[in-house]
């Protein structure tokens, strides 16, 4: 478009200085003593140059509304075609979500201070082999566990769990594991208190040199950190990148991606699975629902994405209502020890 912007306004100065040329001969016509013989050749050129500005005024008047239209709508509502969307861009290369300043990860992460029934009914849970990576703990905190998806999993002979959201513990408090409000970076308890501590769903949301200095406080001598994702595995089918571009579902985390960590820990395991989900089209509306670009926005931006993933799941996919849909999901989990333990 810039390309195209930047074309015209040079093919518009070449105009005016063909025209300044014209009118110059012009002039120089209509003084030579030879003028009366020539005037019907002044009239053409006047004439002449008339129509090339008023072509020129037409020409520059389609180009800026083409320049500054919207894409093309849908008849009745507000919404530009999906269709006219980029389809299916390559997936992300990156480590994990990045935000431009702490505030803006922290107000993220408090989109989640709603909205728990929806997040408990349609989030899928972790497969077994994850709890397993810690079952030697005596006593396991979950940290950030949100309704306990990854809580009710736990075996451990202790099992504590915690989120900052009221309405998440609400949820939480119905496994009957001991809960309470609190964050990564300050989890109320006592020093050498703990085992082990898990983070599901979780890391992305913290800071991540105050959450490392708080596990290190808190995990007694030989403790272990357990940091998992569920995330959509956006790479088992180019139709499952799309999804998630358009129910803002977090494609932020290549395969093979390492989280973040800091001093004293380093990753000591880690467990790479894939699987799937069953889904119909109405509970990937409700798991839109859950995610917290969902969750910070209004009812203008829910409008369009409820409009978006109809449009994809129904006319472009051509799925059915109710018909349940093999979702493909990935799950990264990393075990962190302290350095020389």
């Amino acid at each position: 478009m810039a390309h195209a912007a930047a074309e015209a306004a040079a093919s518009r100065r070449n105009g005016r200085r063909r025209d300044r040329c014209m009118l110059t001969a012009h002039s120089r016509i209509t003084d030579h003593p030879l003028s009366s013989r020539i005037c019907r050749t002044s009239t053409v050129l006047t004439e002449l140059l008339r129509a090339r500005a008023s072509a020129r005024r037409s020409k520059r008047g389609k180009f800026n509304s083409a320049m500054n239209s919207e894409p093309p709508q849908t008849p009745g509502t507000s919404h530009p075609l999906p269709q006219h969307y980029p389809s299916y861009r390559p997936a992300s290369e990156k480590e994990g979500p990045t935000f431009r300043t702490s505030e803006l990860r922290a107000r993220s992460a408090r989109a989640f201070e709603q909205g728990a029934d929806t997040y408990d009914d349609v989030r899928p849970g972790y497969p077994g082999d994850v709890a397993k990576l810690i079952a030697s703990a005596h006593s396991v905190l979950d940290v950030g566990a949100g309704t306990g998806k990854l809580t009710a999993t736990l075996d451990n002979p202790v099992v504590y769990a915690s989120d900052p959201s009221p309405d998440m513990t609400r949820v939480l408090a119905e496994l009957g594991v001991p809960c309470w409000r609190a964050t990564a970076e300050d989890t109320a308890l006592a020093g050498g208190s703990v085992d082990a501590i898990t983070c599901a769903q979780t890391w992305h949301w913290v800071d991540v040199e105050r959450a490392c200095a708080e596990f290190d406080r808190v995990l007694t001598p030989g403790g272990k950190v357990l940091l998992v994702w569920n995330t959509l595995d956006v790479g088992a089918d180019p139709w499952i990148l799309r999804l998630a571009r358009i129910m803002h579902s977090g494609d932020v985390q290549r395969p093979g991606f390492y989280p973040t960590i800091a001093a004293p820990w380093g990753v000591r395991d880690e467990l790479r699975l894939t699987w799937e989900h069953s889904l119909t089209p109405e509970q990937l509306h409700q798991l839109m629902h859950t995610r917290s670009y969902w969750l910070r926005n209004g009812s203008t931006i829910h409008e369009r994405m409820t409009y978006n993933l109809n449009w994809y799941l129904f006319e472009h996919m051509g799925f059915q209502p109710g018909q349940k849909l093999a979702i493909p999901y990935r799950t990264d989990a990393f075990v962190l020890a302290r350095t020389g333990e």
